[in-house]
């Protein structure tokens, strides 16, 4: 039988697996027939134990465990966006051969970073018995586990290679904007069950996580290897016949971090309280013995990071029982981990290392103006966006210029749109990529832009074919209108404080805008016009969630900025601010109540932002809609409109505002 080369075949499901493919993989004789079954319950991903028969006799694993990743496209890309399943290929093929410890052999990787396909194949660790959080370790299985975690810590702790790698220190989603939203969720949800105690602790942690996390993770502190979800429902301890005493599964998640984590993670929660209270010493002497002869830390070192680290477990168990399907046994789970996490955070005395966080609103870094180093992800995108509003003459509009660099495109967009007047719409979406992102040039459209002063002043000038619509929804059923030429060059000035998000890599900043605008031959000169402007860099997928985005200026000159974005399966998500005269109060929430006409048009929207509230609600000025469509062919409806708002306590104004909508 000729033996393949396991990487000439994309290997997406079983089905995909043949003797021949299988052979070569594995290297352990000649694969004659398999058998597949799925086995456990994952969401990101499938596992498949594979039944090998070899030929004449020969000796090898008699089952081999295949992942891949979920069959579900929304899984499938959330775990390509979060590059999950980049990690856990990158974790076994780059990281695992250096270790020692509980990790399985693993024989073939692949992974394709446009579609989110992968495989391992690894081995069995059968017969073995899956380790229960709920439960509880015995003394014996969690001296294995911090023992096991120790000899693989101990080769890369404080290792230049990883420091440096890019795919291991992707900066965290979480900080102190969401994980206020993701507790008070929590507390919806769970709050009849959290005890005082257990309230205390998350609240200081929750009011100062951005200044803890800086604390944490600042020069000095002991970096190493952080598996990220290092606890029993993630091991299997091996029984007679297995390969190894212990084997951890599951590296989607691992990253480079403060070192002693995963220490502080088992610890807190793998053994009843009164077991962990019992046995603490000896917990942290098992994982420092781990370490070898010569160990990068000492036992001290050790005390202090789990001290430090306990927080973690507090952490996870807010953010992962808001992330995940909700179960009966999940929320055992998840009350079980708050209990214990929260127990070690008062019993090390970690309520004392938590700095207090006279947080004040971000500001964007001027050099953040330009263009940065694009990520590897296929719906990477650097986008610019700028609106106008001169309700006097009116008119508004706006512009947005994206970079889709592994599409190698551009979209230029501009459009203007009025109470008296059709919408116009110069889109071209197929623009090739520029060498200088400051000049885009389409199929008879050209886009200059640039800051004149950073964070104080930037000009954008773009002219080209456009198509004028009586009746914008034409845009979101795609229908082509009358040609019209298009030109704008105009100048926004901040008048408000730029404000730079926590969530994600974007700015917003109110402006006034001044310059002209010309319409099939009409020209507008702009004085004093009310708008936003703002730059994004970072994955951009309109077709995976639905959002309302809004940036209101009132007339007493505070201006109100807000998203309120919904994703499948998790709870309602904002980030925003209030300010005025130079004070900014970031929100706290942000919820949005849409209707819309028959035909996709807003009509009109309740926005409440927090704190306050300010309650306002927005009627649509004039409709300036793009319809999106995936280079997989899914569809996002698009509309942005120019609106004028009013408050409950009778303050007015205008601005504009989006309503991304997932067909």
């Amino acid at each position: 039988m000729q033996t393949a080369d396991p990487s000439d075949t994309v290997i997406e499901r079983p089905s995909d697996l043949t003797p021949e493919w299988l052979t070569a993989a594995v290297g352990a004789g000649t694969v004659t027939a398999f058998t597949s079954e799925r086995i456990g319950t994952g969401q990101m991903s499938e596992c498949y134990r594979i039944g090998l028969t070899y030929a004449d006799g020969r000796d090898g694993p008699a089952t081999v465990i295949l992942k891949v990743a979920a069959t579900d496209p929304m899984s499938r890309q959330t775990g390509l966006a979060l590059g999950l399943y980049e990690r856990e290929v990158r974790f076994y093929s780059e990281v695992a051969p250096r270790l020692g410890g509980p990790i399985a052999q693993c024989f073939h990787t692949s992974y394709d970073p446009e579609t989110g396909i992968f495989a391992l194949l690894i081995d069995d660790a059968a017969p073995a018995v899956v380790g229960d959080e709920i439960r509880g370790a015995t003394m014996e299985d969690a001296r294995l586990a911090l023992t096991e975690l120790g000899r693989l810590h101990a080769p890369v702790i404080g290792s230049d290679t990883f420091a440096e790698a890019d795919w291991l220190n992707r900066e965290s989603p979480m900080n102190q904007a969401l994980i206020t939203q993701l507790y008070a969720a929590f507390i919806d949800r769970y709050g009849e069950a959290i005890t005082p105690d257990q309230r205390m602790v998350c609240q200081r942690l929750v009011d100062n996580f951005d200044a803890y996390l800086a604390e944490e993770t600042a020069a000095g502190r002991p970096k190493g290897l952080v598996h990220g979800d290092y606890r029993l429902d993630n091991m299997l301890f091996g029984r007679p016949g297995s390969l190894r005493d212990l084997t951890v599964v599951d590296w989607q998640t691992v990253t480079w971090g403060p070192a002693l984590t995963d220490v502080a993670y088992f610890i807190g929660c793998a053994l009843r309280t009164e077991d962990r209270r019992s046995n603490y010493d000896e917990l942290l002497r098992a994982y420092h013995e781990g370490l070898g002869p010569n160990p990068p830390l000492t036992l001290d070192d050790v005390r202090d990071g789990v001290r430090r680290q306990s927080f973690f477990g507090v952490m996870m168990a807010v953010v992962s029982s808001m992330l995940v399907e909700r179960t009966d046994r999940g929320d055992e789970m998840f009350l079980t981990m708050m209990e214990r996490h929260s127990s070690h955070v008062l019993d090390s005395g970690a309520l004392d290392i938590v700095p207090d966080d006279a947080r004040q609103a971000l500001l964007p870094d001027p050099v953040d103006e330009g263009a940065h180093e694009p990520g590897d992800e296929p719906l990477w995108n650097e986008s610019w966006y700028w609106d106008f509003a001169d309700p006097g003459q009116g008119i508004g509009g706006w512009i947005r210029l994206g970079l889709i660099p592994n599409q190698n495109v551009a979209w230029i967009n501009a459009l203007v749109c009025g109470p008296d007047l059709p919408t116009v719409a110069l889109l071209d979406f197929q623009a090739p990529l520029p060498a200088d992102p400051a000049v885009v040039a389409g199929d008879d459209v050209e886009l200059r832009h640039g800051a004149t002063v950073p964070l104080q002043s930037y000009r954008v000038e773009v002219s080209g074919a456009a198509q004028s619509h009586d009746d914008p929804s034409a845009l979101l059923r795609g229908e082509a209108g009358r040609p019209v030429r298009l030109a704008m060059d105009l100048t926004w000035t901040t008048t408000g404080t730029p404000y730079a998000y926590r969530i994600t890599t974007r700015y917003e900043i109110p402006c006034t805008i001044t310059g002209t605008i010309t319409v099939d031959g009409r020209s507008y000169e702009i004085e004093a016009a009310v708008g936003q402007r703002d730059h994004s860099h970072g994955v951009r997928d309109w077709w995976s969630m639905d959002w309302v985005w809004s940036a209101l200026h009132l007339d007493d000159d505070t201006h109100l900025h807000g998203v309120d974005l919904r994703i499948p399966d998790l709870p309602p998500l904002s980030v925003g601010y209030i300010q005025r005269a130079g004070d900014v109060v970031e929100t706290t929430e942000v919820s949005a109540d849409a209707t819309f006409a028959d035909n996709g048009l807003p009509v009109q929207t309740r926005i409440v932002y927090q704190p306050g509230p300010v309650d306002t609600t927005i009627r649509v000025v004039g409709n300036a809609p793009v319809r999106l469509v995936a280079p997989d062919g899914r569809v996002s409806l698009f509309p942005r409109a120019w609106v004028e708002v009013e408050t409950t306590d009778g303050r007015r104004g205008v601005g504009w505002a989006e309503w991304n909508r997932n067909l």
